[in-house]
């Protein structure tokens, strides 16, 4: 039975994206159940291709990464694929009808990350769209079910949400990018010597990005609002760590929020929406 053969795919999702990320798995539980499973589809896609690049050191990756383009256009336009990953993906692609401009731009970040080492104002900006932007609107696609006024409505703000989850990214994981993968994300930035102010300046960025966002989360439907609204808090509760570190420290460290803190996000999330606050 092919049905059967969809569980296991969309399983294997689900598991990609909990061992993974344990965040973004208790935000997508925090969804309506409807949402669950193609939101999941999305991630474990996402993941697997961010993991050619940032960890196949042994491997051939640009040639992995060519095949596993190939290999996701040809499962869409079939509509299967023996990869599990690849086949609950192409479910959510086909069903949701997300638009395959969005899936091209993300490969094409990726692609950059075997080759770019250093952006500037323009390639960052082209790089954070193709990478964390889309991948926000893939999601919108879902929430919105169809329903294109209301995409278009939530599009910047959803483009906003991405970016502010990939640039707290790039500042928690700036000493494996940095030092180890040899990447520097943010224009303008000597590492070597990062100061104060060059610190400052990307946490005003942040801080305009996440303020867009908000205004968007308000406004998802109530399916998805609680869900996108804790993974909201859980990445300004991380921003608002780093924002209190000195540049050197943030440097040095991965920064993480304590599993404690996180409970009480969630618990504090839920109250306001309760209250209908959100």
């Amino acid at each position: 039975m092919v049905e059967l053969f969809y569980i296991v795919s969309e399983q294997c999702s689900k598991v990609v994206t909990e061992k993974y990320s344990t965040s973004f798995s208790s935000a997508i539980r925090l969804l309506h159940r409807d949402l669950r499973k193609p939101i999941f589809n999305i991630y474990g896609f996402v993941r697997f291709a961010d993991e050619i690049v940032d960890t196949f050191h042994c491997h051939d990756k640009g040639a992995l990464l060519q095949d596993f383009r190939h290999e996701t256009f040809a499962a869409i336009e079939r509509g299967i694929s023996l990869n599990p990953i690849l086949n609950s993906f192409q479910l959510t692609v086909n069903q949701y009808n997300i638009d395959h401009a969005l899936i091209e731009a993300f490969f094409r970040s990726m692609e950059l990350d075997l080759s770019e080492k250093s952006y500037d104002r323009e390639g960052y900006c082209e790089y954070i769209y193709g990478s964390a932007e889309v991948v926000g609107l893939m999601c919108l696609y879902v929430f919105c079910d169809g329903k294109k006024e209301m995409y278009q409505q939530l599009e910047k703000p959803a483009r906003s949400l991405g970016a502010a989850f990939q640039k707290v990214n790039f500042l928690r994981d700036l000493r494996a990018d940095f030092k180890c993968l040899a990447r520097v994300y943010f224009p303008g930035c000597d590492f070597n010597n990062f100061t104060e102010k060059d610190k400052k300046n990307i946490e005003e960025e942040i801080h305009q990005d996440f303020r867009d966002a908000y205004q968007g989360i308000r406004k998802l439907p109530l399916k998805a609002r609680f869900g996108v609204y804790v993974a909201y808090k859980y990445y300004l509760s991380l921003f608002r760590k780093i924002k209190q570190m000195e540049p050197a420290r943030v440097l040095e460290q991965r920064i993480r929020i304590p599993n404690y803190r996180k409970a009480m996000i969630i618990l504090r999330a839920g109250v306001k929406n309760q209250l209908r606050l959100i």
